[in-house]
């Protein structure tokens, strides 16, 4: 009897307890489902995506590679409108930077080089990206632009890349005492056995 009327009890509790809560706990726990349906639909999303990517990458790289430069522009064009958070759109414009700049194309370049560094804001991607536009900026001259490209917050283990072809600018610059200091700078960052250590060190030995 006692059993049955603790029973009785723990039921009008559990009543009272859901009829006042249990509306806010379904609504946690809709809300707790919504979001993990979300993150498995997002990430299907993003799987997705890269696969349509990767496929439109491979027709940039087999039209580049038979020169038809139309069509692989035309591909560069769909991953860049298309599917512009992925990696493949990525590495195709870097590419086409890369050629343009052979070619001598160099606003083209820059103008590639631009759309990554504000579509991508990883730190090693940054840094690439930096480098690069100060190398074609520095190829036509405008050293100004140059050391401004370069102006990019990274990481430490990233600046001696930096540091490095910002000496590279002032040297051109024919401003060797601040080329030596920032080679030095970037000397400083690396570790003992980085091999840009002698790279870096020749060329300080060339301007002292």
């Amino acid at each position: 009897m006692v059993v049955h009327i603790q029973d009785e009890q723990e039921v009008a509790n559990f009543k009272y307890f859901w009829h006042r809560w249990g509306r806010w706990i379904f609504a946690v726990l809709l809300v707790v489902a919504l979001a993990y349906l979300g993150h498995v639909l997002y990430q299907s999303h993003i799987r997705s995506n890269n696969e349509k990517a990767a496929a439109v990458f491979d027709t940039f790289v087999n039209q580049a590679r038979a020169n038809n430069i139309a069509e692989s522009k035309k591909a560069l064009v769909q991953l860049q409108q298309e599917y512009p958070d992925t990696i493949r759109a990525t590495q195709a414009t870097l590419m086409m930077a890369g050629s343009a700049f052979d070619d001598g194309k160099y606003d083209e370049a820059i103008r590639h080089l631009q759309w990554v560094k504000n579509k991508q804001h990883d730190d090693l991607l940054q840094t690439i990206v930096a480098q690069r536009l100060a190398t074609v900026y520095l190829q036509q001259g405008k050293y100004d632009d140059a050391l401004q490209a370069l102006d990019v917050k990274v990481t430490s283990s990233f600046k001696p890349v930096l540091l490095e072809t910002k000496g590279d600018i002032l040297q051109a610059q024919k401003k060797s005492t601040e080329a030596v200091a920032a080679y030095q700078q970037a000397l400083n960052l690396l570790s003992n056995d980085s091999v840009q250590r002698e790279i870096l060190q020749m060329k300080i030995s060339s301007l002292n």
